[in-house]
């Protein structure tokens, strides 16, 4: 059982980085621990969460700032947010159904540190793009700062992004601050049934290329489907592609429209509504179409243009479920449970296609064992070797979590 290390202030973090350095002691470093099943499991005597480092610090709506300290929970962003009409527009995944972890908990320290993104990122961005400034710790005990409150005082290295996405294996992230939006006034998401993979991607990457704005775009194959619980798209027992249309009420449905029509030659879609709308995106952002199981789960970004051959050259090898977000860009794929997570297979379908895969959900022993995260290229792994040297020379942080040498 690990020592569960607590800080409430940056003094009191680099206190015990420097503790922890002084004698060699390597630490897991986790938010409130709900994506711990992601990533090989990390050896470390001691836990450091940053769960005490909670509250928001800054929040100025009209300018669409906020800052907030990195173990404030998600839902309280969210909830203060709403109350001002406004949202976190790259609509970061709750992990919760798909990995078994406590669900709300999440913190807005864990969705910049492992640039958890959805659906809308096809649009506006991933988490890393709307993240303007940071405050935090690395592995040398040394307090830093960031980028600024406002765009126009980010100036030097952006160090704030270069860190996103790292999860916890360069420094300990302490405040964040980041941008916002405003909540759309009407939503509306008209949903094909039946389309074949390959038609389904090019429908979507047609979708994105209308001048119609869409902000969402996915396909469920149909055993992800059938999870749907939306109305009228539940009990389906066919695949679904979905678009969505955000904005003002009149110009959502005059672009829904025009946009029903451009498609006309993929046949007539269902359309929902504002309130069905929200529940059926509300349902892909809970990975509701992969909840916990022994299936294994992958994650896998590649082009659009390539992503349903990539499926089909895996389905000549095991059966696969799999849901295409971001127009085909991205991947969850699922695959029933196997010796390697089906690693081999996996990687030398990537490696033709194009692009890189990550190992979601498997039991802790495959973890220990198999590349979890895309093997790096020579290059880019000089580059993070060289990064970790600069920020956790000791190898303090997270050690392995990412990739076992590092």
């Amino acid at each position: 059982m690990s020592e569960l290390l607590r800080p409430a202030a940056d003094w009191e973090l680099k206190s015990l980085i420097t503790q922890c350095g002084e004698q060699n002691r390597p630490v897991e470093v986790v938010g409130s621990g709900t994506k711990r099943a992601i990533g090989h499991p990390v050896d470390a005597s001691a836990m450091i969460t940053t769960a005490s480092l909670r509250g928001i610090t800054l929040y100025e709506p009209t300018e669409l700032v906020m800052s907030a300290r990195a173990g404030t929970p998600l839902s309280q962003i969210e909830v203060e947010l709403a109350s001002r009409g406004q949202m976190l527009p790259f609509e970061p995944l709750d992990f919760s159904a798909a990995l078994a972890s406590p669900g709300g908990q999440a913190t807005i320290g864990g969705v910049f540190a492992t640039n958890n993104s959805g659906a809308r990122r096809i649009s506006v961005g991933s988490a890393r793009d709307h993240l303007i400034g940071m405050r935090g710790v690395n592995g040398r005990a040394e307090q830093f700062k960031s980028g600024g409150r406002v765009m126009k005082n980010v100036t030097g290295y952006d160090v704030a992004r270069a860190l996103t996405g790292s999860w916890g294996t360069l420094a300990i992230m302490t405040e964040v601050t980041f941008k916002v939006a405003p909540l759309p006034d009407d939503i509306a998401t008209i949903v094909y049934s039946g389309l074949p993979e390959d038609l389904a991607v090019e429908l979507l990457s047609l979708a994105m290329g209308t001048p119609y704005e869409v902000s969402g775009t996915v396909h469920l194959t149909s055993g992800h489907a059938a999870r749907i619980g939306t109305a009228p798209l539940a009990g389906q027992k066919t695949s679904l592609t979905a678009l969505r249309i955000e904005n003002f009420m009149k110009s959502v449905r005059y672009r829904k429209s025009r946009l029903i029509d451009a498609l006309k030659a993929y046949g007539r879609p269902v359309e929902l509504d504002l309130e069905a709308s929200l529940s059926f995106w509300g349902e892909l952002r809970r990975m509701a179409f992969t909840p916990h199981s022994d299936a294994i789960l992958w994650r896998i970004s590649t082009s659009p243009r390539k992503a349903a051959d990539l499926v089909a050259t895996l389905r000549r090898h095991m059966p696969v479920e799999a849901t295409y977000d971001w127009s085909g860009g991205l991947v969850w794929l699922e695959i029933p449970d196997c010796a390697d997570a089906g690693a081999a297979d996996i990687r030398r379908a990537v490696a033709i296609a194009g692009g890189h895969a990550t190992l979601i959900r498997a039991n802790e022993s495959v973890r220990r064992e198999v590349d979890v995260f895309q093997p790096q290229a020579p290059g880019l792994e000089k580059l993070s070797r060289g990064l970790k040297l600069a920020f956790d020379p000791q190898g303090l942080l997270n050690p392995g979590r990412m990739y076992q040498t590092m």
